[in-house]
């Protein structure tokens, strides 16, 4: 949700209007997918990083503001807590450049903002939940100053009546209560973007549905939380509690979360946007000034306003995004699965394989999700949140196999020809499917780094856990910034 909002108390006008309009925006949406020309004969790819903001020791440095203040530069934006921010990418054309240019391109935007952060006493990590975070720097206090964040956190417990409760069994156990939503906070994500035609959105948002587990096997980071080893990718549960809008007798009556998979393949990029309005009430009954209807019957693209506002408060694992820019209105599927980090060599390979393998499931003659049950896929996602890169997963053809197996025998080469099918040679891809290659052969990610960097401190006699996490934290991002994959970090 990156529009900024006042803060204001809504009426019940506000609500009824909200809907009308969004239903009208649903209404020109469906006119522009059967009419209109959308942007996409060279279609481009995107990337948005979350990061989290330590000071010299590893501990959270809820700076946010003087950091942003000190980079000066729009492609850098708030997030939810003090201790977060993120950078957008600038899009681009998968095969513009040669080998490295998107990842050169990424490295010296994110130098240039650690230089800048380090002059007022922070520095920059890339990891899914920062290790040193505690429960006392998630209070209402590290919330982001800008009022759009507590307009939402005030809406989210207006609409649950009671505090969040956080539970998550891992390999131990964690049990609490929030009365705010900044524990979302802890959950920084890398989000691909991918623009695709409106006639092939369904394709492809259903291949990144079905492919979802094995990312996050393959590309876990968040094994801790408020001091506990939990699951491999912990920010999956955390990130659905923490912005969950049910109290328990509500989840008890099957209505549908705020953080959710879906729940089953589709046919049009309609269907998602017709889910939201009919599922979801609104969180934000923000109104703009637009007419879509009058704008589309005037020759113009619509923002759809109320439509996109909406949407962005539905925290789809792939979610569709409809957008305008001076070359027309454009669809994308945001990807949103994967951690931040560990390093910018990782997070070029898992585009890479990302982009890749939709691209080729996308053409095979019988789609994989004619193959594969949506319930499956979503099983696969909880799977391997929990086990990482140990994980077994379910895939047409071969059964419940291990994730490094499937990839090296099956998915691996059809990111190939992905790849090869969108214009890279082998010189191109190589350096990046290679790193996703030795994470399967080596069975190692950066979650089991953290892991098992902390487990050797503690067994090295650092009976502090935080100690331990806080150690762990520096010697990973001395690593970060080597940008060596994670698969190569030795454990010391």
């Amino acid at each position: 949700m990156g529009r900024d909002v006042p803060a204001l108390v809504f009426t019940r006008e506000d609500r009824r209007r909200y809907r009308e309009k969004m239903h009208t925006c649903l209404d020109v949406l469906a006119q522009m997918l059967r009419e209109s020309t959308f942007e996409s004969e060279l279609p481009r790819v995107g990337l948005e990083i979350e990061l989290n903001l330590v000071d010299a020791d590893g501990l959270p440095a809820m700076r946010n503001t003087d950091v942003l203040q000190a980079i000066a530069d729009p492609a850098w934006s708030s997030e939810l807590g003090r201790f977060n921010l993120e950078i957008n990418i600038p899009p681009r054309q998968l095969t513009t450049g040669g080998p490295g240019a998107w990842e050169q391109a990424i490295r010296e935007a994110l130098n240039h903002a650690e230089e800048r952060a380090s002059a007022v006493g922070a520095h920059l990590i890339m990891v899914g939940i920062l290790p040193t975070l505690a429960e006392t720097h998630v209070d209402e206090t590290a919330l982001s100053g800008d009022p759009r964040y507590r307009l939402l956190n005030e809406q989210i417990f207006a609409a649950r009546g009671e505090d969040l409760r956080i539970t998550v069994d891992g390999v131990e156990r964690l049990s609490t209560y929030a009365d705010t939503i900044t524990p979302e906070a802890a959950c920084t994500s890398t989000q691909f973007h991918l623009q695709v035609s409106p006639k092939d959105f369904a394709s492809y948002w259903n291949a990144a549905q079905a492919i979802a587990g094995v990312q996050i096997a393959l590309a876990a980071n968040s094994p801790f939380l408020f001091g506990k080893e939990l699951w491999r990718e912990t920010r999956i549960p955390l990130f659905e509690q923490a912005t969950d809008t049910r109290p328990q007798e509500i989840k008890a009556q099957g209505v549908r979360p705020r953080v959710w998979f879906g729940e089953r393949w589709i046919t049009s990029v309609f269907d998602l946007f017709e889910e939201n309005v009919r599922y979801y009430p609104a969180l934000l009954p923000l109104c703009d000034d637009e007419d879509p209807q009058q704008v589309l019957d005037g020759g113009g693209a619509p923002e759809l306003g109320e439509l996109t506002l909406h949407n962005g408060t539905i925290y789809r694992w792939n979610r569709p995004v409809y957008a305008v820019t001076d070359s027309g209105p454009h669809l994308r599927i945001e990807n949103r699965v994967l951690p931040a980090g560990p390093t910018v060599a990782d997070i070029i390979a898992n585009g890479a394989f990302y982009y890749g393998l939709t691209r080729a499931l996308v053409d095979e003659d019988r789609p994989i999700w004619t193959r594969m049950s949506f319930s499956v896929a979503e099983e696969n996602l909880h799977t391997a949140a929990q086990d990482g890169i140990d994980a077994r997963l379910y895939w047409p053809g071969v059964g419940e196999v291990p994730v490094t197996e499937l990839v090296l025998r099956r998915l691996l080469p059809l990111a190939h020809r992905g790849l090869e099918l969108a214009g890279m040679d082998t010189s191109w891809r190589e350096p990046m499917l290679g790193i996703i290659e030795q994470r399967c052969v080596t069975a190692r990610n950066g979650a089991l780094w953290q892991a098992e960097t902390v487990h050797h401190l503690e067994k090295g006699g650092i009976a502090d856990r935080y100690e331990a996490l806080r150690r762990m934290t520096r010697t990973y991002m001395d690593y970060m910034h080597l940008n060596a994959p994670a698969h190569t970090w030795p454990v010391d």
